[in-house]
């Protein structure tokens, strides 16, 4: 007899995407798709649920407490600070999540920040477009003044599988690449995050949010830094202390600024950043470095596997179990 498919609901699909197919998952999942859910909705739309896929909605013990069939829960990243694994763990519920689906999709846009912020893209080209370069009679324009990348020290902070990818690229373009991780890289010289800080020309962020992590990029590092410092944040918000990118921005103290990732999306009108949004030496964008239709499809198709594994009673991408 076929075994009967799993009750899952979906609780944001709207952050998915609706140009991928969710095929993979209904195929084994008699599944439920709310586009978003607001956080009063969550303990009634999983109630029922035997299987609960996400992206950024919280899970935590309140909305959790009333969900007695659930057996699994499958996050659409690879990072979970959003799901409270502890109680999840303490109620024998399994917590998925998807690894290595995004690299190139992230690697892609940090080095596509920093380029863009070194060369000052958006005002060489907003020099042209709005008719400028043929008015001024001169056959080219060399102001503000860009480098190379060749021959600068690129920091790496966090070098797993997206900060490896970000330090091949780096490497390429013939930087010196510097890496801060928990054990020490085979392939690049490694360095405390405080020596990085200093060194560093281009700082880019790459580590997962937790305990010893959240405010890694202090005020106090960022005054460390090298005056006019590219830096790049497509980790977690929290990891850098917001404010004090700001102020260095408005300082001087930071070069350009590229950010992808806020410690609240979307980012609000009080958020610190906000203020400084339209600044010419910065590039904010809306959590997106994830998402190229390639790497949002990976992660349906790996949620799907790791349903596929749960249900064999395989160990797949199962947190709750670190």
């Amino acid at each position: 007899m076929k075994e009967k498919n799993l009750r899952a609901v979906i609780l944001d699909a709207a952050t998915l995407g609706d140009d991928i197919s969710f095929a993979p998952l209904t195929a084994q999942t008699a599944l439920t798709v709310h586009a978003l859910t607001a956080p009063e909705d969550v303990t009634d739309r999983i109630r029922d649920a035997e299987v609960i896929i996400l992206n950024k909605i919280k899970l935590n013990q309140q909305n959790l407490a009333s969900a007695d069939a659930l057996k699994l829960i499958c996050v659409a990243a690879t990072g979970y600070d959003n799901i409270d694994v502890d109680y999840c763990r303490s109620r024998g519920i399994a917590v998925c999540n998807v690894l290595g689906y995004s690299t190139d999709s992230v690697a892609q846009l940090t080095v596509a920040m920093v380029l863009e912020l070194m060369l000052h893209l958006p005002e060489m080209t907003g020099y042209v477009r709005r008719g400028a370069y043929t008015a001024s009679g001169v056959a080219n324009r060399l102001s503000p003044a860009f480098h190379e990348l060749a021959g600068k020290t690129w920091g790496i902070v966090g070098a797993g599988n997206i900060g490896k990818k970000v330090a091949r690229i780096a490497d390429a373009f013939g930087c010196r690449v510097l890496v801060c991780r928990r054990r020490p890289d085979s392939d690049y010289p490694t360095a405390d995050i405080d020596t990085l800080c200093r060194e560093a020309d281009i700082i880019s962020i790459h580590t997962p949010l937790t305990d010893e992590t959240r405010g890694l990029i202090s005020r106090h590092r960022i005054a460390a830094m090298k005056r006019g410092v590219i830096l790049v944040n497509v980790a977690r918000g929290a990891v850098a202390d917001e404010a004090a990118l700001a102020d260095a921005l408005r300082e001087g103290q930071i070069g350009g600024l590229g950010v992808d990732v806020y410690s609240a999306e979307p980012m609000p009108e009080d958020h610190p950043l906000f203020a400084v949004r339209e600044l010419p030496n910065v590039c904010f964008t809306p959590h997106m470095a994830w998402g190229a239709v390639e790497s949002r499809q990976r992660c349906i198709n790996e949620m799907s596997e790791n349903i596929a594994a749960f249900r064999r009673g395989e160990i797949r991408c199962r947190v709750d179990l670190l």
